[in-house]
């Protein structure tokens, strides 16, 4: 039986915690901190409704009211939205399989702290359309070893199919990176319940659970679709993430709407929120300036993220 995209849910987890990020001066969780000025959480929802979803869920766990919030501000992109809490964390696969039961259909899931540059996400449901396997997974072909060490590898036959997944590999034995994007059939959810708690991290790593499908004889398989993905664990990958971004559109900066300059302030490289006030003789280069601020008279704002309670410049 084929599936088109109005066959597919999409699914985001949202339901971290990020402590790591804490010192960023800001009441917003992760998954909704801007990129050009938008969630990241949007940015994914767009793409969803880009290849034809039309129903998402969205996981939401400590300050979910906050995720709530920052999407229900923003045109709704003719998808239907719906939010379920995750009341505890155990990982990947135990927030995955807390959705069984509102899940009849395959899936399309996305990490809510993972910014992806895709493309051709368009080609993962093709794949899956046309070569009906049990689940296809996001990859890259990674020169980067480090990179993988910190994700998973995939080993794959002359075919394309999955034959095993590694979760941060020491010893990469495979160039192949998977990146946080997946699209699962319901099958999944009976991988998950047989999932062991991980020995290093106390957690259901959705890796084990993908490797229950493979050796169950299950059809897993590989699109590389995105060209870029950056898990946001730190506050200078927030930056980053947002000066690649306008680097990739070939522009100088970015900036929302509603936002008064002054006519002597400097804005270079650097992505400013809506409603933003830039004082007389301010300076914001290599920077981001979160919403609703307002940059002081002759501040000088270089490589720092500016939120609604504060400047944190990153070293």
């Amino acid at each position: 039986m084929s599936n088109t995209a109005h066959d597919i849910v999409g699914v985001i987890l949202a339901a971290g915690k990020g402590s790591r990020m804490s010192v960023l001066p800001t009441r917003l969780p992760k998954p909704v901190l801007p990129v050009l000025g938008e969630p990241i959480l949007y940015h994914q929802l767009r793409a969803m409704a880009e290849v034809g979803i039309r129903r998402v869920y969205v996981v939401v766990g400590e300050r979910g009211y906050e995720v709530v919030r920052e999407l229900e501000r923003l045109p709704r992109l003719g998808l239907q939205i719906e939010y379920v809490e995750q009341t505890e964390t155990h990982g990947i696969a135990h927030c995955v399989g807390c959705l069984e039961r509102y899940l009849d259909e395959p899936f399309l899931l996305f990490l809510g702290d993972i910014f992806f540059v895709a493309p051709r996400l368009h080609e993962m449901m093709d794949v899956f359309s046309r070569e009906q396997p049990d689940a296809v997974l996001a990859a890259i072909e990674e020169t980067d070893t480090a990179a993988i060490r910190r994700n998973f590898c995939i080993l794959t036959d002359e075919s394309g199919r999955a034959t095993r997944v590694i979760e941060k590999p020491r010893n990469p034995r495979s160039s192949i990176k998977g990146v946080g994007l997946y699209l699962f059939r319901p099958v999944v959810f009976d991988a998950i319940r047989r999932t062991p708690r991980t020995a290093m991290r106390d957690e259901y790593e959705i890796t084990d659970s993908i490797q229950i499908l493979i050796d169950d004889g299950y059809v897993v398989k590989t699109s590389f679709c995105v060209a870029k993905d950056r898990n946001v664990t730190a506050p200078a990958d927030l930056l980053e993430i947002n000066l690649e971004a306008i680097d990739r559109l070939g522009l100088d900066k970015h900036v929302g709407s509603d936002v008064l300059i002054e006519s002597d302030a400097v804005i270079r490289h650097a992505v400013i929120g809506s409603r933003c006030r830039i004082g007389k003789r301010a300076r914001v280069v290599d920077s981001v300036v979160f919403r609703e601020v307002t940059v002081p008279e002759g501040a000088q704002i270089e490589r720092a993220i500016v939120t609604e309670q504060g400047v944190l410049r990153i070293g």
